[in-house]
């Protein structure tokens, strides 16, 4: 017995140190990225400087030699190149009041940028390190304090806090437990209601997830599209909306009472009129305008600002051929003037009310675009696919914007109103000029 009982603790205490060696070696690894990305950047802002060392920047260019030849693109319109991630950047979110752009890559960390750095040499950010997993996909909170993403190992929701500290920095706080494992399917997107009353999951079987934002589910949703493609929850906080095999989109009203209670998830409306399956979808801002882009070659625009609940279908716009293929992305500026569709790595621009096709972008990045979004104030559009963020300006933006303060100036009978009109249109022009005049980043 008492042998037995030897050889039982003599394991027990040689699992609990193998553990404990596992730990200290994942640890380990985790301090060495890091000192290695400190230095990567101390010599970086070195060079920058031209303080560096000959040593180190002898040392330097043969790293650079040892490793892989870096995608490289350039373009008119390409704003900057954000590159801090070590790993393929999965997801990028800007905040709701338009300072930060977060992006989350398979190096085990998130990235937060100032959004008033994009023109600048450098691209200042912080890192939130995501212990022991990857973030996949990536929310921010609509009061900007807060950010959520999808764990690709964890399969579940985790909440991040943004916290600042008393000199004026961020630091980042995890939740001290993630969200329950509900989905039986690889997730597709996650998202936040700007209305702070409910988050969003959707996996690409055909499951819709509404939790509340303590990790609780309030409703699921079949999408009843054999398969879903993507999901989104609209702008206004007040909508989810998914596209799959089928050719339509639906999309649900997740309804809440006057004293902010959960209520139901009611069908509001459908947009059908593709001939194929959808790819993905994108709304305005003030969600009055969707688009979609569709395996049948083209996209579409919708005017939804319908009364669906007295059966008022949303509107047809425009048709416009494209080039599309699986896994093709959509996004639409916040004002509605400028589609953008994304085909593999490559991008194009139209005007939105014309279907004019405006800019087209070839080999933006080393792998097909995963994720494509306008900022807040329709400046610039950001795209990713491998370990770069893309920053392009708006220049369609300005332009759709001219164009129609022209139209109504026109119109305008009021002198003030022309004199207002014409100051827009110049300042506009001057925006416009000052982007095609800047030089390539």
């Amino acid at each position: 017995m008492e042998v037995a009982a030897l050889v039982a603790l003599t394991l027990l205490l040689g699992a609990l140190v193998g553990l404990v060696a596992l730990a200290v070696g994942r640890r380990k690894e985790e301090i060495r990225e890091e000192a290695e990305q400190a230095a990567e950047f101390a010599a970086e802002a070195s060079v920058v400087k031209g303080t560096a060392p000959k040593k180190q920047k002898q040392e330097k260019q043969r790293s650079r030699k040892d490793k892989a030849t870096q995608h490289t693109f350039s373009h008119p319109l390409l704003a900057s190149s954000l590159k801090a991630h070590s790993g393929n950047v999965t997801c990028l979110d800007f905040s709701s009041n338009g300072k930060y752009l977060a992006s989350c890559a398979d190096d085990r960390t998130v990235r937060i940028w100032s959004t008033k750095d994009f023109l600048d040499r450098e691209h200042k950010c912080l890192r939130a390190n995501v212990d022991l997993d990857d973030a996949t996909l990536v929310r921010f909170s609509p009061d900007s304090r807060a950010f959520i993403t999808w764990l690709a190992n964890g399969d579940a929701i985790r909440i991040f806090k943004m916290i600042k500290k008393d000199d004026g920095t961020l630091t980042f706080k995890a939740a001290p437990e993630d969200f329950p494992q509900k989905h039986k399917a690889p997730i597709l997107n996650i998202g936040i209601a700007e209305t702070g009353k409910f988050i969003m999951s959707a996996s690409v079987d055909t499951s819709i997830l509404i939790w509340d934002l303590k990790g609780e589910v309030l409703a699921s949703i079949n999408t009843n599209q054999i398969n879903n493609s993507y999901a989104a929850v609209s702008p206004c906080g007040r909508f989810v909306a998914s596209c799959g095999f089928t050719p339509d989109v639906k999309v649900w009203e997740v309804c809440f009472g006057k004293g902010g209670e959960f209520k139901e998830v009611a069908r509001a409306f459908d947009l059908k009129g593709h001939s194929a399956g959808v790819h993905s979808f994108a709304f305005s801002n003030d969600s009055h305008r969707m688009v979609t882009v569709s395996k049948d070659g083209t996209w579409k625009l919708w005017n939804t600002n319908v009364e669906y609940k007295k059966q008022q279908d949303p509107y047809l716009l425009k048709t416009v051929p494209c080039v599309s293929s699986e896994g093709s992305l959509t996004a639409l500026s916040p004002d509605g003037r400028v589609v953008a569709i994304s085909d593999g790595c490559n991008l194009a621009m139209y005007n939105a009310a014309s279907g004019k096709l405006e800019e087209e972008m070839h080999g933006v990045h080393s792998g097909a675009i995963n994720d494509l979004r306008f900022d807040v104030n329709g400046r610039f559009l950001v795209c990713s696919g491998d370990k770069a963020i893309r920053v392009f300006h708006n220049a369609p933006g300005y332009r759709a914007a001219i164009s129609d303060m022209q139209d109504m100036l026109k119109k305008a009978q009021n002198e003030a109103m022309k004199q207002r009109l014409q100051q827009q249109i110049h300042d506009a022009q001057s925006a416009l000029d000052t982007v095609l005049a800047a030089p390539v980043d």
